[in-house]
């Protein structure tokens, strides 16, 4: 039988069961929460409308029911991660406490590789995947002898610079009716 070992944070790396486990144990953090709240591994987001003061205050009692889970379970959010992203012209900008420390505002956040800012202006993040696809082309010229498009099209493109090229590509240009539908 295996020995109790304490856990000081997060899933251990490589772990089978470990992420199971800890869905299973984060799986009743939003009872009781009346905003969106969306859990992926051991990132949490607080997601909500603040057009009016009732929208603010909501959030403020999910942070505190958050703080009391927190604390109920034996866990700790690294409040030094947890940035608030203001979206939208005419946002109030309003200020959240997490416990007793402020959480920190910031213009811009990168979220499952996906850089957003507060204007959902995708150029930036357009700009950085066509650098980094520009760069394993460059990889690809000074590293690979043939030149030969048969090799280079079908082979090596998109196996290496596609993906890059059109991730998250849903997101920053939706071309079809379903696409649109994922940002709703």
């Amino acid at each position: 039988m295996s020995k109790w070992r304490s856990v000081m944070y997060g899933v251990h790396r490589g772990s089978v069961l470990g992420p199971a486990l800890f869905n299973i144990f984060v799986g009743d953090m939003d009872s009781g929460i009346e905003r969106t709240l969306s859990k992926f591994a051991n990132d949490t987001k607080l997601c909500g409308v603040v057009d009016m003061l009732e929208g603010r205050d909501a959030i403020h009692r999910d942070l505190d029911r958050l703080e009391r889970w927190v604390c109920v379970n034996h866990m700790k959010f690294n409040k030094a991660k947890g940035k608030i992203l203001h979206i939208g012209q005419g946002n109030p900008k309003h200020n959240y406490r997490l416990g007793r420390e402020w959480i920190e505002s910031s213009p811009e956040e990168k979220d499952l590789g996906m850089l957003v800012d507060e204007k959902l202006n995708m150029s930036w993040q357009c700009m950085l995947a066509a650098q980094k696809a520009n760069c394993i082309l460059g990889c690809i010229k000074r590293n690979v002898t043939s030149r030969l498009r048969e090799v280079i099209l079908p082979l090596l493109y998109p196996a290496l610079v596609r993906l890059h090229a059109e991730y998250c590509v849903q997101l920053w240009s939706p071309q079809h009716k379903n696409d649109m539908e994922l940002l709703e």
